[in-house]
């Protein structure tokens, strides 16, 4: 029986990427064998080891674009549902794209995510539309549970770029937490991120409980980092400045170069898990973590 496809469906592991094929079959018994290219691709099968169902107490980040377009979208939702965070920021991320990533994760895995925008460039060339009406590109954050209190943020020292950080309250492990989503400038442009951390650290130093997801550009040991360093660990349990620099870095690389410049910063939480998945649909790793119950005591 076919599926409409606006209900929201909670699956398990084992028959969730089944469903996406069902929905694809039925999008062509519905419209017919010209249905467009836009319907949901055909579903690929979940790994074994994937989650049955959204991690409640996961968080994820990942930088999306790289290679870019629209043609990497049904990819990038199979890789989300594999690990099926409850909350996950994506950087360089087209709306367009993010909508479509949305909608193949409801059509096709079942998961049901919303979404807030912080974005800071219309850019026709990368992101489509009209020249008059260029798509939004900048930051997304994609959460399972309602957000609200939302702030984005373009930096007043971009660099070759406009960049930002978009931040809202969500729960995560069932606890209210403020999430800050952030791409700073490009990696030879160490003092123009200097000045976009000082902005980002002044307004994550006002919550005593805070997760801070993004592409950095930067190396763990990089001088412009300090400030976020001070304020709350990355969850990878190896990686602090102290143990990375130009010659040794243990940290996991999150990059196809081999750099980590990709983190989970904890602020008054605590992590129990950290992962760092390659992918085929970016030069960026997927990164996430599985965070403890509760949190850490008051930083204060």
């Amino acid at each position: 029986m076919c599926v409409h496809s606006g209900e929201a469906i909670v699956l398990r592991r084992g028959a969730r990427w089944a469903a996406a094929a069902m929905t694809a079959v039925c999008l062509v018994l519905l419209h017919g064998a010209d249905a467009p290219s836009s319907r949901l691709p055909l579903a690929r099968p979940l790994p074994s080891d994937a989650a049955e169902a959204v991690m409640g107490d996961r968080v994820g980040t990942w930088n999306i674009c790289n290679p870019c377009g629209s043609g990497n979208d049904f990819g990038r939702a199979t890789e989300i549902a594999t690990y099926a965070p409850q909350v996950i920021g994506l950087q360089e991320a087209c709306v367009r794209d993010v909508e479509r990533i949305r909608r193949y994760l409801e059509e096709a895995y079942g998961l049901v995510y919303r979404v807030e925008y912080g974005t800071v460039l219309r850019n026709w060339n990368r992101c489509g539309g009209l020249p008059w009406r260029p798509g939004g590109y900048g930051q997304a954050i994609l959460s399972a549970a309602p957000m609200t209190d939302r702030v984005s943020v373009e930096y007043p020292v971009g660099g070759s770029e406009d960049r930002g950080y978009l931040a809202v309250t969500t729960l995560v492990g069932g606890r209210p937490v403020r999430v800050f989503n952030t791409h700073l400038a490009e990696r030879r442009q160490g003092e123009v991120r200097a000045d976009q951390i000082e902005v980002l650290a002044a307004e994550v130093a006002r919550h005593d409980h805070a997760i801070v997801l993004g592409d950095f550009n930067a190396a763990p040991h990089a001088p412009e980092l300090a400030p976020m360093w001070a304020l709350a660990p990355d969850t990878d349990p190896g990686c602090r400045p102290s143990t990375s620099d130009a010659g040794t870095d243990p940290c996991a690389a999150t990059t196809d170069w081999d750099s980590k410049f990709d983190y989970v910063f904890l602020r008054g939480i605590t992590s129990r898990t950290h992962h760092v998945r390659p992918s085929l649909y970016s030069d960026h790793h997927l990164l996430y973590t599985d965070l403890n119950d509760g949190v850490s005591p008051d930083p204060r």
